[in-house]
C-alpha cells in the first residue's frame, strides 16, 4: 500500500507557512507501515491542483490531501477532488444543520460562506471532524483512495488518527510497523559523527541509520526498523541503538523528542537541585527554552535578564574589572544562585557582535557555573556566525555545559 501527501496552500509556497503537516503524516504512516515515497505542495489554484492529484493517482494507491478545506474562495480542495472523481458538488443538508449547530453553540450565526463546507463530491464521504468546522473527505477515485483533511493541525492529527489511518490498514490488507528512534547529540560535526559510526551504518539493512543535521539543536541519529508488529521492530532497534550509545558515549545527549533544557532540568530534579541563570548576551534566550518545559516550575527559579554591565554589578554583585571574563561569568553564577535563592547557578556573557569588546573578538563567549560544595568555574568558547548564530549557539552550549557537568557528579 502507497499512500502520498499532497500539501494545498499558496503561502507554503512562498514560505509564509513552513509545512509541519506533511512531516507529521509521513511519520504516522510509517509507524503504521505504509509505505509513502512522495509529498509535494501546490497553491491555491484549481487546475493545478486536479493535475498534481491525477498525476500522484498515477503512482500510489492512496493520497491524502492537506488543506484547502476551508469557507472562502480560495478554499478549493472540494472542486479538485470532485472534478478528478468526474463527478459534481452536493450541498449536504446534515453537513449544514451540523456546522450551524457549530456556531449556535458558541453564541454565533453561522456566515453565509460557511455553507460551501456542506459541499461533498457525489459519491464521496465524509470524515467527521469533531472540533472544528471542516469535515473531511473520503473519496473512491477509481480503485484508489483520496483523503482530505484540513490544514489546521490538531484537527488533522485527530482525523488521521481516527479515520484515514484504519481505513488505509483496512484496504492494505497487511499491517506492519516502522519504528524509530532518533538518539540526540551534541559537540560533534556531522562528519566526524558519521566517521564515528561508519562501521554501523555499512552493516546495516533493518534497522537502517540515517543522520538529520539540525542546526543549533545537533545531530540526531535516526534507527528505524521494520517488522510485523511494534513490539518486534522495537526489539530490532534496542541491541543497535546499544552499540550506538556505546560509541558515541556522551555526545548523546537525548532520545525522540527530548530537548536539552528538558534533560538539564531532569537532571536537576533527580538531585532535588533548583536552578538559576544570569544571561548577558543571550538577553532571556535560555530562561525561555527552560520555562517551555512542562514542569519547570518544580526546578527552574528565574533568569536575570542582566545585559548591562550596571545590573551585572548592582544586581550580581559584579566585580571583575571586564565584564566579558572568566571572573565575571563565575561571579554571575554565583550571583544568580544568591539573588534567585538557586543550588545551582550558571550564566553566560560575551561578544555577540558585530563590534569587539574590551579587545575580545567578536564570538568570544564566557560561560559559568556554580554547583553546591564546588568551586564555581568558567568555560571560554568561541562561537561561529553572525549574532544571532551566537546567541543560540550559546544558548544550548551552555545547557549542554551543565548537563555534562551533572552527569560526572557523585550522587
Amino acid at each position: 500500500m502507497r499512500c502520498d501527501v499532497l500539501a494545498i496552500g499558496t503561502e507554503l509556497l512562498l514560505g509564509q507557512i513552513v509545512d509541519t503537516n506533511s512531516a507529521w503524516i509521513g511519520e504516522q504512516l510509517a509507524t503504521a507501515g505504509i509505505d509513502s515515497y512522495e509529498h509535494r505542495k501546490v497553491g491555491d489554484n484549481l487546475p493545478r491542483m486536479v493535475a498534481t492529484l491525477r498525476e500522484m493517482l498515477d503512482q500510489a494507491d492512496a493520497v491524502i490531501v492537506c488543506g484547502g478545506l476551508g469557507p472562502t474562495p480560495d478554499d478549493v480542495t472540494r472542486e479538485a477532488i470532485a472534478e478528478v472523481m468526474g463527478v459534481p458538488l452536493e450541498r449536504r443538508e446534515d453537513l449544514i444543520e451540523w456546522i450551524g449547530n457549530l456556531f449556535g453553540g458558541r453564541g454565533r450565526e453561522m456566515p453565509a460562506n460557511n455553507l460551501r463546507q456542506a459541499d461533498v463530491p457525489v459519491g464521496g464521504d465524509i470524515i467527521d471532524n469533531p472540533i472544528g468546522t471542516a469535515p473531511g473527505l473520503l473519496c473512491q477515485v477509481g480503485e484508489k483512495v483520496v483523503y482530505a483533511v484540513p490544514g489546521v493541525p490538531y484537527e488533522m492529527q485527530l482525523m488521521v488518527e481516527q479515520t484515514v489511518l484504519p481505513d488505509l490498514l483496512a484496504r492494505s490488507g497487511e499491517k506492519s510497523a516502522i519504528v524509530s528512534r532518533s538518539l540526540k547529540t551534541w559537540g560533534t560535526s556531522e562528519s566526524g559523527l558519521a566517521e564515528m559510526i561508519a562501521h554501523r551504518v555499512e552493516a546495516q539493512t533493518n534497522p537502517s541509520i540515517a543522520f538529520l543535521a539540525r542546526g543549533i539543536e545537533g545531530i540526531v541519529v535516526r534507527v528505524t526498523a521494520k517488522a510485523r508488529t511494534r513490539e518486534e521492530a522495537e526489539a530490532l532497534i534496542a541491541p543497535e541503538e546499544a552499540a550506538l550509545r556505546h560509541i558515541l558515549g556522551e555526545l548523546v545527549f537525548g532520545v525522540d523528542d527530548e530537548t536539552m533544557e528538558f534533560v538539564v532540568l531532569r537532571s536537576l530534579e533527580a538531585r532535588g537541585w533548583t536552578l538559576g541563570v544570569a544571561e548577558s548576551l543571550t538577553g532571556g534566550l535560555i530562561g525561555g527554552r527552560i520555562a517551555n518545559v512542562a514542569g519547570a516550575s518544580r526546578t527552574f527559579r528565574g533568569t536575570i535578564g542582566c545585559y548591562a554591565t550596571e545590573v551585572k554589578r548592582t544586581v550580581l554583585g559584579v566585580t571583575a574589572e571586564h565584564v566579558v571574563s572568566a571572573e565575571a561569568a563565575k561571579q554571575m553564577a554565583v550571583g544568580a544562585q544568591r539573588v534567585l535563592g538557586a543550588d545551582v547557578g550558571i550564566a553566560v556573557t560575551g561578544v555577540a557582535g558585530p563590534d569587539e569588546q574590551d579587545d575580545q573578538p567578536v564570538g568570544t563567549v564566557w560561560f559559568g557555573l556554580a554547583l553546591p560544595g564546588i568551586e564555581p568555574e568558567a568555560v571560554s568558547n568561541r562561537l561561529p556566525g553572525d549574532r544571532e548564530r551566537v546567541r543560540q549557539f550559546s544558548t544550548i552550549s551552555l545547557m549542554n555545559l551543565i548537563r555534562q557537568r551533572l552527569a560526572v557528579l557523585p550522587g
